[in-house]
């Protein structure tokens, strides 16, 4: 990242190196983000493979043993809690950044928190892969809504021209991260050891804190303030509250266990029923509140069709690392050009897609824009949904052809991917621009939170979904989820004069 620093020509002399024409800290926050993703990746690249291996699922599907020996409805359901829980935990991480710790001191207790979950990760047993994804879980959503607030407090403002440009550049650490971790992490844990590509992903984590240590001094000085901090009072009163909680939930799980009828069903389906209900409750609440005005009621009920869109999205999307990633690896032909390869690489092709048609995209919807003919956001998230349908509709073609033991080519999932990806950059960027846009002013701060709620409900329900013994795995459900996509899509494309008359002057 060296060559990339550059005297800031627009600045005064002697001023602060830049990284891209940006601040430097925008450096040091890229290269935590970079490191944070390649650790929660790597570990997801793993996570179903690991669950299912030393069983028959595991075996049907050529998975090397050592794993827990689940069944591959338990690992969907344990994996779609475990997604749905970072997402849910960006909320309550953003409330320690703003009123207890600082973003600065929240996101480096989440680094080390995220370590000590890799490493307990990397120990053997059942007990230890529960507390280890616990703790991975919760350093993820303590980091996530504190270094996006950091990026921002390296500007001067909602109105300086290069913070729009400072964000896409802070994406592409997601990508880099997401497009490196599978073919590092997942290629040690599927052919060497589980427990060692876990511990990786720890490695990874730890260097990214080591250079967000040495990097503070290039962040806003604000990073390290309480922005609202704690009065005595509420402070008590938290952790009281938070006391009785833990008392009530050992209470009842103590007995449930003395009376010998604890399985793991009694903490996935409340998991996952938390992760549908905070999420409609947090709209219920924001949209009853009296103090908003008309026009931001009316915005809001328009924001919370997209909301309910987004999630039936991200619950297909998300399957990228429990269905799609099965099917890889004991459906699908690990060889291209004579070359072998390990099946957690698939995983691989999603970032590397939005690193390329992001750009690609961006460029498009500029130029229809000057022709004053881009598509509205109604639109947009409309097409999202028709192509995560019709991905779900192109898988349905190599699951039959694959019904016979027959292994298909590995060209299947590369479209399959490529669909979800176009689908994807037409939702989620649009997705965030348009919460900000629909936020009432009340709530501007907390609707970013809001929106990765979405991503909390969708995989919530495809928990509940597994749990309720749904086999997310054969061709049949693949092609009702693929149906329920498209006929969403229909439906917001169809009411998009209604949804746009409720967004207000927003488009």
């Amino acid at each position: 990242m060296a060559s990339s620093l550059t005297k800031d020509s627009a600045g005064t002399p002697g001023a602060e190196k830049t990284f891209f024409g940006h601040p430097r800290g925008l450096a040091t926050l890229f290269m935590t983000e970079m490191w944070e993703r390649f650790s929660f990746y790597g570990m997801r690249a793993l996570l179903v493979y690991y669950l299912i291996s030393g069983g028959a699922d595991g075996s049907k599907e050529g998975i090397h043993g050592g794993g827990l020996a689940m069944t591959m409805a338990t690992a969907t359901a344990i994996y779609g809690v475990y997604l749905a829980m970072v997402y849910l935990l960006a909320m309550p991480g953003g409330w320690f950044g703003d009123r207890v710790w600082g973003p600065r001191k929240t996101v480096t207790i989440a680094s080390v928190v995220i370590i000590a979950g890799h490493l307990t990760l990397a120990l053997p047993g059942q007990a230890m892969f529960f507390v280890g994804m616990a703790l991975v879980a919760a350093g993820s959503g303590l980091l996530k809504a504190n270094i996006s607030t950091m990026v921002g407090q390296l500007y001067d403002g909602p109105d300086d021209p290069r913070r729009d440009g400072g964000f896409t550049v802070f994406y592409m650490s997601i990508n880099i991260g997401g497009f490196v971790a599978p073919l590092v992490i997942g290629t040690v844990g599927e052919t060497v050891n589980w427990h060692v590509g876990f511990a990786l992903a720890g490695v990874g984590m730890a260097l990214g804190l080591i250079q967000f240590l040495l990097g503070t001094k290039h962040l806003n000085p604000r990073s390290s303030e309480v922005p609202n901090p704690l009065t005595p009072a509420e402070r008590k009163g938290v952790l009281l509250k938070s006391l009785i909680a833990v008392v009530v939930a050992a209470v009842f799980y103590g007995g449930v266990v003395a009376l010998g009828a604890f399985t793991l069903n009694w903490a996935l389906v409340p998991l996952a029923l938390i992760g549908l209900i905070i999420p409609i409750a947090v709209l219920v609440r924001i949209k009853r509140d009296k103090e908003l005005t008309t026009t931001e009621q009316s915005k809001m009920s328009g924001y919370i069709w997209f909301f309910a869109v987004a999630a039936i999205f991200w619950m297909i999307f998300d399957q990228a690392g429990s269905t799609l990633s099965v099917f890889g690896k004991g459906s699908t032909s690990g060889q291209v050009f004579g070359i072998d390869f390990p099946a957690t690489w698939f995983q691989s092709l999603n970032p590397l897609f939005v690193m390329a048609l992001a750009p690609v995209l961006a460029w498009v919807w500029l130029w229809l824009a000057r022709k004053n003919q881009e598509p509205s956001t109604t639109v947009k998230f409309a097409m999202a949904l028709w192509l995560i349908g019709v991905s779900f509709f192109i898988f349905v073609v190599p699951m039959l052809m694959a019904g016979d033991g027959t292994k298909v080519s590995p060209m299947w999932l590369v479209s399959i991917y490529l669909a979800q990806t176009i689908g994807e950059l037409c939702l989620s960027p649009v997705g965030l621009s348009v919460t900000t846009k629909l936020a009432p002013a009340k709530y501007a701060s907390q609707m970013m939170g809001v929106w990765f709620l979405a991503v909390t409900a969708g995989d919530s329900v495809m928990s509940l979904l597994s749990i309720g013994g749904v086999d997310l795995n054969t061709w049949p459900v693949v092609a009702a989820e693929a149906a329920v996509a498209c006929l969403a899509g229909l439906g917001i494309f169809t009411y998009r004069k209604k949804v746009i008359a409720l967004m207000g002057n927003v488009r």
